[in-house]
């Protein structure tokens, strides 16, 4: 899907074609989409590739030739997730977004939809004009940052709602949440250290032309992807200390089951091994009546069950 966006006084607006100083967006492009893009626009045909290689990572590149700037940026995304037990998990992950930079355009290429691109067309994010390219880029930037926020604060709260559940039973589904909770940061962690380095990179001015009036804006992405970083960092260890404290729990009530019903084997073997003795064909058992072993059965289990009791072997 290609579209084509363009600031004029009134606002940004999206166009029929592409015109000098537009935004073109493209959104998992077929290939004649990509060869127009490489053909008319004059985009090298390795930072279509890149931009679309979902396992690339934040980086910037530059092409002398040509004169134009790739900029890889990790945004995050929430995917349902289904399990074997027919029960789904909320998941968060990234995805790379190409920000290509060339003269007369900025184009945006993505394999997914996502949050900030919806936002950055509909017009609703103050201060974007798609004829200033720089400016356009860190305002994208801001917002994927603040949207790895506002991530993080619903796994935050996500992971306090399972917790609270896992208190009353536990049970599969809230232990997979966890681990899908656990695992979602240990994903904006590394995308977010990722971006944080793309963004020193961007910030020493030689591959992206920087104008003093953006250094305002430059700082507060910067903040932005700083504060991610830190609750990324406290969350992550807030998870992984409660995965390790639930362990335990596991672990200690298996411990008090295996010890209950070792106790109660111990009980039920005394009656068994009384009646042995008497069930053997042996003549001249001193006491040979049914009530004796029968009494005497009950009481040992009694003693028995008294001392278990003293050593808290039922709790």
């Amino acid at each position: 899907m290609l579209e084509f966006y363009k600031t004029f006084p009134e606002g940004t607006r999206q166009i029929e074609a592409p015109e000098a100083g537009c935004w073109i967006n493209a959104v998992s492009p077929t290939e004649t989409e990509q060869k127009f893009l490489i053909d008319n626009i004059g985009i090298l045909p390795e930072f279509v590739k890149s931009s679309l290689d979902a396992e690339e990572s934040a980086h910037i590149d530059y092409d002398d030739d040509t004169h134009q700037t790739l900029v890889i940026i990790d945004y995050p995304s929430e995917e349902e997730k289904e399990n074997l037990d027919d029960f789904s998990t909320l998941q968060y992950t990234t995805a790379p977004l190409g920000v290509i930079i060339l003269k007369g355009y900025v184009v945006t290429i993505s394999l997914y939809e996502n949050w900030s691109i919806l936002e950055m067309a509909k017009g609703t994010i103050r201060g974007v004009d798609t004829r200033l390219k720089t400016r356009f880029l860190l305002l994208l930037v801001l917002r994927i940052s603040q949207r790895f926020l506002i991530y993080l604060r619903q796994i935050d709260r996500l992971s306090s709602q399972t917790e609270s559940r896992l208190h009353q039973s536990m049970k599969n589904k809230e232990l997979i949440q966890m681990l899908g909770l656990e695992k979602s940061l240990v994903y904006f962690s590394t995308s977010l250290k990722a971006d944080e380095i793309t963004l020193n990179k961007i910030m020493r001015g030689r591959l992206i032309k920087l104008y003093e009036e953006d250094q305002e804006l430059l700082d507060d992405v910067m903040i932005e992807i700083h504060q991610a970083i830190e609750m990324c960092n406290i969350y992550s260890n807030i998870l992984s200390g409660t995965m390790d404290a639930f362990a335990s729990v596991i672990s200690n009530n298996l411990n008090i089951v295996m010890k209950v019903l070792t106790a109660i084997t111990i009980i039920m073997a005394i009656p068994n091994i009384i009646f042995s003795f008497y069930g053997m064909n042996v003549v001249d058992m001193p006491f040979n009546s049914v009530w004796f072993p029968i009494t005497i059965s009950v009481v040992i289990c009694l003693i028995a069950t008294y001392i278990f009791f003293k050593k808290d072997m039922f709790h």
